[in-house]
Parts: structure tokens; C-alpha cells; sequence
């Protein structure tokens, strides 16, 4: 069974708990600590939870001569198609890594990481972090996932690019060594067309795994990440950056300083609009239940000892006074103990 609670860091994350939302910096540093301290101060300012960055090994990621993946093209200015040299810049050293983790802690923010490769794993594992996000390109990487289950962190798994037979066998491997698991709804381009977000899949999810559900959003803008929460996304992560027009592979399709702001902002506004648990009648309603609610008046002069009837009260406002207008059909048939005119309020 996997853990319905889970702690990150500070951070809680249960059924009942707000939504834990990561800013997504992936390689948006474009390799300069610099800037990749600026997206930790900028994640910080917006109110998100975590901040998440990669670790990787570009020998051990990738052949040298591996084309990039059409987005990647579509979203660079530059006309290298080669994965490797473009990745080469975007490398993080455990030394920059640590750096980072400690300056998370300096702005009070959880610095969370993606291992893409075991040397990558290991250097991050000295780092002192409680939690790893498995990226959708290495879901299909049992061996891989098997190594990181091991680890006994907290596990967030992406599923971009993989059917439910993928991912039942990769939560396989991780269900033999680790019961602390939140799996992501994923759709893996930058940016997706809006009929891909797959925002309810999240349901199906939630009663195969029964495991802590989130979403990683790839749509365009503000999207769909708000939407996932109202059906029930514990874990939001989205893409930014400093400026869309700096040079990388994610920049174009990551949201600006403004745009995550409001992000997190929608997201909160949604946890809102979902804090009611119960039907009740809430405290701004109180005053408007007695004065717009209907109550038992007089429809006609009635005596004392006359029995109420359909044709002698009826129900109107009065401003909260007298009998509630659902007490109508108990009163029928029952004798008055007071004498009314016409609109008199039925008194108890």
C-alpha cells in the first residue's frame, strides 16, 4: 500500500492538505547558477512550495550524435540539431547543486531534483533532499526507477509519453521498495494543445494506484493546472523562467514572472472555492436566510381555535420572524391558539 500523507520537507501533502506546488525551473538556468538563483528567488516571491531543478550527466544521457526532439527545435533560435551539445551547456555540478539546495533553505523554499542518470542518483542522494521526481523519459526505465525506489525518498513519478501498462509496470518496481509515491498526470510537449491536458485522468488514477495524484502541466499559459486541483490534484508542477525569450529548449513554453504568480495565485483561489466540505449555511448567510426566507403568515382573519388550512395561511417574507415556511405542512390541521388578521405572522 502506498502512504496516503506524505511529508516534503515542511509540507504535508495528504487528501486534506492545500495544494503542493512546484516551480518547475528544469533547465531554465541555462546553466548559470546565477540565473538559477534568480528563478529560486523568483519561485519563492510567487508562493510556490518547491522549486525543482535536473541532475545529469550529458555522457551518460545521451548518444553525441541523438537528434533533439521536435519541440526542442521548434522552441530554440539556434540550427544545432544535436541533443548533446545543446544539454552540455544546461549541466548542473554536485558543487552547483549543493549551492542551490542551501540557498532553497536560505529563502525558505524545498529544493526538489530529477536524476537522469546513477551518477546523477548518487551525488544527489549526499546532497540532504527527501524527495526525487522521476521524469516521463525515464519511466520506461525500470532499472532505473528500481535504483531510485531504493533510495527510501519521497517519489514523484511522471507519466508523459506512456500507456497504463507502462506505468502499472514501472509502479511495480517502486510498490517492491518504496510506499511513499505520488504519481503525476503528464502529457509530455512544450506546450500541449488544450485537448491533451487529460486533466480526468486524474479520477482513473486515483482508483487504479491508490496513491496520492497530481499534475504536471504542460498547456499553455495559466492552463490547466487549476482545473486539475478542482478534480482532485494534490502536487502541481508548471515550467518558468526569467524571460520567455531567453535561449533553451523550455523558455518559450514556460510561464513568465507574472504569469506564475498568477498560476499559484488561481491554484489558491480553487482551494477555495473547494474549502467547503458540507452542506451548511455559512456565516454570510445567516443574516440572508432570515430576511429572504419565506415564513407562515395569516391568508385570511382567523379565531382562535380555528384550524389552519391551504386556504387560510400561506408563506411570505417577514424578515426572519414567526414559523419557517417548511413547518407548513406540519402545522396544517392543528388548531390556532391566537386570534390573526390578514399577513399576521403565525406565532409559535
Amino acid at each position: 500500500m502506498f502512504r496516503k500523507k506524505i511529508t516534503i520537507g515542511n509540507s504535508i501533502i495528504s487528501e486534506n492538505s492545500k495544494t503542493f506546488i512546484i516551480a518547475e525551473a528544469g533547465v531554465n538556468h541555462n546553466g548559470s547558477i546565477k540565473i538559477a538563483k534568480q528563478l529560486i528567488d523568483l519561485a519563492s516571491f510567487a508562493g510556490a512550495d518547491a522549486i525543482k531543478f535536473q541532475a545529469f550527466k550529458t555522457n551518460n544521457l545521451i548518444k553525441k550524435n541523438a537528434p533533439k526532439a521536435p519541440y526542442q527545435i521548434n522552441n530554440m533560435k539556434d540550427k544545432n540539431k544535436e541533443q548533446y551539445r545543446m544539454l552540455k551547456k544546461l549541466e548542473l555540478s554536485k558543487a552547483d547543486n549543493i549551492k542551490l539546495y542551501k540557498y532553497c533553505k536560505k529563502k525558505n523554499i524545498i529544493f526538489i531534483t530529477t536524476p537522469y542518470d546513477l551518477d546523477s542518483l548518487s551525488e544527489i542522494k549526499k546532497i540532504g533532499i527527501d524527495t526525487i521526481k522521476i521524469a516521463s523519459t525515464d519511466l520506461n526505465n525500470l532499472s532505473f526507477i528500481e535504483q531510485i525506489a531504493k533510495t527510501k525518498m519521497n517519489l514523484i513519478l511522471s507519466t508523459g509519453m506512456s500507456t497504463f501498462n507502462e506505468i502499472n509496470q514501472a509502479v511495480k518496481v517502486i510498490k517492491k521498495f518504496n510506499s511513499k509515491l505520488i504519481i503525476l498526470q503528464c502529457t509530455a510537449n512544450y506546450p500541449i494543445k488544450d485537448n491533451e491536458a487529460g486533466i480526468k485522468i486524474i479520477n482513473l488514477f486515483k482508483k487504479r494506484y491508490k496513491c496520492l495524484i497530481g499534475y504536471s502541466d504542460h498547456s499553455s499559459g495559466i492552463g490547466a493546472g487549476p482545473y486539475a486541483v478542482a478534480l482532485g490534484a494534490k502536487v502541481v508542477e508548471k515550467h518558468f523562467t526569467l524571460n520567455k525569450s531567453m535561449s533553451g529548449p523550455d523558455h518559450k513554453a514556460s510561464l513568465d514572472k507574472k504569469e506564475i504568480v498568477k498560476f499559484i495565485k488561481e491554484i489558491r483561489k480553487v482551494e477555495d472555492y473547494l474549502s467547503l466540505k458540507n452542506k451548511v449555511v455559512t456565516k454570510s448567510e445567516i443574516k440572508n436566510k432570515l430576511f429572504l426566507q419565506k415564513y407562515i403568515v395569516a391568508n385570511k382573519k382567523i379565531k382562535k381555535g380555528d384550524i389552519f388550512t391551504k386556504k387560510n395561511i400561506t408563506t411570505k417574507r417577514t424578515g426572519g420572524k414567526g414559523i419557517s415556511a417548511i413547518n407548513f405542512f406540519k402545522i396544517l390541521g392543528k388548531k390556532s391558539n391566537n386570534s390573526y388578521d390578514i399577513e399576521d405572522i403565525i406565532l409559535k
